[in-house]
């Protein structure tokens, strides 16, 4: 069985050259490569796939769902979905969304990699194709994260590595599966405040975290001020006095120049990324320059090109986000 692993990667990585959409993480391709003992690309009968009874994900996003749909019915499904077999049917191990909307689009096939996994390297993989995907919640990343640790025995590093985020992401996510019921409960109905939940875990006080929690619900308790009150400082409604509109008037001052800054350092980050990724396609667009790449210097900068894909996708969300990463982290 050995001596057919380097013929099976080398037919994994055909396998993926032929189904050029497929946006599956590095992570799944080595588990793909190291304990799959078959995989093809086939189209398969959309009524014959099961959901994954261990799927992590709680929910799905209808408006999504019907966007997705309508795209599959004009464009048809660009990437294909993972599936195992399941006696004379099919059992899905990734790409439950495009499955979903496939169903709506009322398609009677749709293309999919059909691997021979077992039941715990299938629930593996699911996890991990799911942590790459935007609309994931905190909470449902929480509960994969811990999965992931407890039941696949992944250290924090290795998860931060499989899954493309730095190790202080994880590692609050991971408090945020064992954080107290109330504070679950805040973020479940605001994601906007998971920085505050990581400071409300600081209080033990359920009665305390309580109060907070409703005037962070009402908008009354900034980030900033719940800080102080984690870190034993009191928290006034001080009367604003002449002195104090001076000192805000200098510190909006200030927040509006450090504001400029910040956006001219984000417009060159894109103008060199632009030119990167410029540069990049000039070089691939040359024949006899990438007729001189061995494959397998190709293969590795491909994967290479999809981690980075990974870390841009982390970037677009925190963008949208509207919030800075260091708060996950600190």
């Amino acid at each position: 069985m050995a001596e057919k692993r380097p013929a099976f990667k080398e037919n994994i990585h055909r396998l993926f050259d032929e189904a050029q959409q497929t946006d599956l993480a590095p992570g799944i391709v080595s588990l793909i490569e190291s304990r799959a003992t078959h995989a093809q690309i086939r189209e398969v009968p959309v009524g014959k796939i099961l959901p994954n009874p261990a799927q992590p994900r709680l929910s799905y996003d209808e408006d999504s769902l019907t966007e997705l749909a309508d795209s599959i019915r004009e464009h048809g499904v660009l990437q294909p979905i993972l599936v195992r077999p399941a006696g004379a049917q099919f059992e899905l191990i990734a790409g439950e969304r495009r499955w979903r909307a496939s169903r709506m689009a009322e398609r009677d096939t749709i293309p999919a990699i059909v691997v021979d996994f077992d039941e715990s390297t299938a629930l593996e993989v699911s996890i991990i194709e799911n942590l790459q995907r935007e609309d994931v919640s905190p909470l449902e990343e929480a509960a994969m994260f811990r999965k992931m640790t407890d039941a696949f025995g992944y250290s924090v590093r290795q998860l931060a590595q499989k899954v493309g985020k730095d190790k202080g992401y994880v590692e609050n996510r991971l408090r945020l599966s064992n954080a107290p019921a109330d504070i679950r409960e805040l973020v479940s109905l605001r994601k906007d405040t998971i920085s505050h939940a990581y400071e409300l875990m600081k209080i033990t006080d359920e009665r305390q975290r309580r109060r907070l929690e409703k005037r962070i619900v009402a908008g009354d308790l900034s980030l900033a001020k719940l800080r102080k009150v984690t870190g034993g400082e009191p928290v006034e409604d001080e009367p604003i006095t002449g002195e104090k509109r001076r000192r805000r008037a200098k510190t909006v001052a200030g927040e509006a120049q450090a504001a400029q800054a910040a956006d001219e350092a984000l417009m060159g980050a894109r103008s060199k990324l632009a030119e990167g990724v410029d540069d990049l396609v000039d070089i691939l667009r040359q024949p006899e320059m990438m007729e001189q790449i061995p494959e397998v210097n190709r293969a590795n900068f491909a994967k290479h090109l999809t981690i980075t894909k990974l870390k841009i996708e982390n970037a677009i969300a925190i963008i949208r986000a509207g919030a800075p990463q260091r708060d996950e982290a600190e």
